[in-house]
């Protein structure tokens, strides 16, 4: 019997996103496509038991079980930060920080600030490899 095909990263956030019951699943899925659409270099896989974004490195995670709120979780590899002149970003943690999008109308608001700050992280992880 042949084993079971392995989702590649598309295929696996998608059919993640197809059995995900969040009551912002929605605004969830606005936010993956403006990542996915901020730099052909981003692409996605499931981590961390949710939909998550890589170049090079880890960039992002969803976490689905932020209440109230869509959380996309930055993850900056070596301590090294952007300069968030949005201020997209919340957190004063040594190594990621923290977007929030509490309805559709707050994601389109900050489309173009996501956008880039996914750019500039990807910019960062460029000057270091």
């Amino acid at each position: 019997m042949a084993a079971p095909k392995k989702l590649s990263g598309t295929e696996a956030v998608d059919a993640y996103m197809c059995r995900l019951q969040h009551p912002q699943k929605a605004e969830i899925e606005a936010v993956r496509v403006i990542v996915l659409n901020a730099d052909s270099k981003v692409a996605e896989r499931v981590k961390w038991n949710a939909p998550s974004f890589y170049y090079r490195d880890d960039i992002a995670a969803f976490n689905p079980r932020a209440k109230g709120f869509v959380q996309l979780v930055f993850v900056f590899h070596r301590g090294k930060m952007i300069d968030d002149r949005f201020d997209l970003l919340e957190g004063a943690y040594k190594d990621r920080r923290l977007a929030r999008f509490v309805d559709m109308n707050d994601v389109r608001a900050k489309e173009n600030a996501l956008q880039c700050v996914v750019r500039r992280w990807i910019e960062l992880t460029d000057a270091e490899f």
